[in-house]
């Protein structure tokens, strides 16, 4: 790490202690590229490093989420985005790595994030601009959150949902202690993704300097 300045490993540090590596979200069929892009945003804030993307639709073909990872440069590169077209083996991959999924859907059964437990191993399901989560992979989830209103429309755009939640969720964990700025490095992912971080860093420093 000698080409990294001292603020450099600290930030790299402090972020890499606080990833919440037991947290993601997936995201279906979302037809605004914009929306992706301040989605990936929101996760960066709450210290997730990968996100599902779902896309059945035929109609969106790559266009969309091409169009997402283009306008979202600044954090693309520190996310990793698991882009699926199927939902079969999207959820298979989810489920390896993570015990619970919740569907963010406007149902009755659905319960306050405010009184759910969002702290252990957690997928977060949020559907697209028009319908919604698709009754398919609304079968697929252990359950159902959503964000209480007071208004007359009772819509969120799916951006503002998912920070809205995604904020719930890190207020939950930092009450539990579950964040923190405390580098390990005898912890095989905090060291796995240091070397990720400097490689990264690295492919900036010598794509500047070539320019």
């Amino acid at each position: 790490m000698s080409f990294l300045t001292p603020a450099r490993q600290e930030l790299f540090k402090r972020v890499i202690g606080n990833t919440q590596f037991d947290l993601t979200i997936l995201l279906e069929n979302v037809h605004d590229a914009h929306n992706i892009g301040a989605v990936l945003r929101s996760c960066d804030a709450v210290g997730l490093r990968e996100v599902y993307v779902l896309d059945t639709d035929d109609n969106l073909k790559d266009r969309v989420f091409q169009n997402a990872m283009s306008t979202s440069t600044g954090v693309k590169k520190w996310i990793k985005v698991n882009r699926f077209v199927e939902l079969g083996e999207c959820m298979t991959v989810l489920r390896k790595k993570y015990s619970l999924v919740l569907a963010t859907h406007l149902g009755h059964t659905a319960e306050s994030i405010y009184s759910t437990n969002l702290t252990g191993s957690l997928a977060i399901v949020f559907g697209n601009e028009h319908a919604g989560i698709s009754s398919e992979l609304v079968e697929e989830c252990d359950g159902n959150i959503l964000i209480p209103q007071m208004g007359m429309v009772q819509s969120l755009n799916i951006s503002v949902a998912c920070a809205v939640t995604l904020f719930e969720v890190a207020r939950q964990r930092i009450e539990k202690g579950l964040y923190s700025s405390d580098f390990d490095p005898n912890n095989g992912l905090h060291q796995q993704m240091m070397e990720e971080y400097i490689r990264i860093h690295e492919a900036g420093r010598r794509q500047s300097s070539s320019s």
